[in-house]
């Protein structure tokens, strides 16, 4: 069993929240998280709407519901049943005491609409992310393997190179035939999966609506929305353009990412770290790998975009406080990492005091005056820092 970081939070979150909402995508480990809470309250029960047996439980859930009032209830796959919503909704009401109900779901744009507008100032959510280099321990091999497999548990932790690729294949198929139609994209699985595939080669580039509409035979609007579902499933990124105060003409799209690096390699038949090291996307992997990192561990309050301008001025992870710049981060596959002048441009037209440059080796050293290289291994102490 890896401990979830995320897991202390929620224990906390429950002391004052009487419901408790964990999402993420299919097969990320809320489940197993759920049961691991539920072990320090023993008198607690837990429902899971896929099983027939539970599903026909809630039936009259009011009066179900309400027989065990003095218990946490766990509820499953919540978005099989939405009209719980305002019956959880209405039994808190009736007694706000904390840690009523935790409520799992996968993640969908219309589950975080329902449960933000019934339950307001009743739930606080928490996301659960695949695995990250915190709960798996930050040595070289393992971080190698985190970045080649992804974080999904059933992924990172089988016990063959093999068998975590055909269950990434089998993931992607499962969610491009069964999931990807309950979000509102009703067209065929095999068009899904040519939209998956452009989205997978433009990961760590601008989006182009019109080139990508094009290639489906869909009006750019149209691309747009499969975008924005796809980011509302969490397993894409749109990482945003950081707008300062500056007379610069600017770049306007979002940079694209697949949120999880082993699902990406998948996509692209990529099944080993040498086939990897030696595909063009190799560079692009490692950044989204790296941004991914460090963006799921920002503490509350801080912002994430990209930054770049026409003239070449580039950084590709800009932390911001308010709408304050706080730290540039470059990421390089180098051992040897080196920054451009267009990275140092940046860091003159948003007045970063700090520059980090995080690469796949071990020391820490300085690269220019205000620039510091970083290892993997010690990504957390970028966010040590804003603590």
């Amino acid at each position: 069993m890896i401990q979830r970081k995320i897991q202390k939070d929620i224990q906390e979150t429950l002391k004052h929240f009487p419901v408790v909402g964990i999402l993420g995508s299919r097969q990320v480990g809320k489940t197993t998280l759920a049961k691991e809470i539920q072990k320090n309250k023993p008198d607690s029960i837990y429902l899971d709407l896929e099983l027939p047996s539970d599903f026909n439980k809630l039936k009259e859930a009011e009066l179900f519901l309400s027989s065990y009032q003095d218990k946490l209830v766990i509820i499953d796959e919540i978005q099989q049943k939405p009209e719980l919503f305002a019956i959880i909704r209405a039994l808190v009401d009736q007694d706000r005491k904390p840690a009523r109900f935790i409520i799992l779901g996968s993640s969908s744009p219309d589950l975080i609409k329902k449960s933000s507008e019934s339950l307001a100032g009743r739930i606080y959510s928490h996301h659960l992310n695949p695995f990250s280099i915190e709960e798996i321990g930050n040595d070289v091999k393992t971080i190698d393997q985190l970045w080649l497999r992804g974080g999904y548990p059933d992924s990172f932790l089988a016990n063959e190179e093999s068998l975590s690729f055909k269950w990434r294949d089998a993931f992607i198929s499962t969610f491009l035939e069964r999931d990807i139609p309950k979000f509102g994209i009703k067209v065929p699985s095999p068009q899904l999966r040519r939209f998956w595939t452009m989205i997978s080669h433009l990961h760590g580039n601008l989006w182009n609506a019109s080139k990508v509409a094009s290639s489906l035979g869909v009006s750019p609007p149209t691309s747009k929305n499969y975008l924005d579902i796809l980011e509302g499933t969490f397993v894409v990124r749109q990482l945003q353009p950081f707008f300062p105060n500056v007379k610069k003409r600017l770049t306007k799209s979002p940079k694209i990412y697949i949120r999880d690096s082993g699902i990406l390699h998948t996509i692209l038949n990529i099944s080993s770290k040498n086939e990897l090291l030696s595909h063009p996307v190799a560079g692009h992997s490692w950044e989204g790998f790296v941004i991914e990192q460090l963006i799921n561990n920002l503490p509350i309050g801080y912002g994430n975009y990209f930054y770049r301008t026409v003239a070449g001025a580039e950084v590709d992870l800009v932390i911001t406080k308010g709408d304050k710049p706080i730290l540039c981060i470059d990421v390089k596959l180098s051992l040897s990492p080196q920054v451009s002048n267009g990275f140092l441009n940046a860091l003159e037209d948003l007045k970063c005091e700090e520059g980090f440059v995080i690469y796949p080796g071990k020391e820490i050293f300085p690269i220019r005056k205000n620039v510091k290289a970083i290892p993997i291994l010690k990504v957390q102490e970028i966010i040590r820092t804003l603590v």
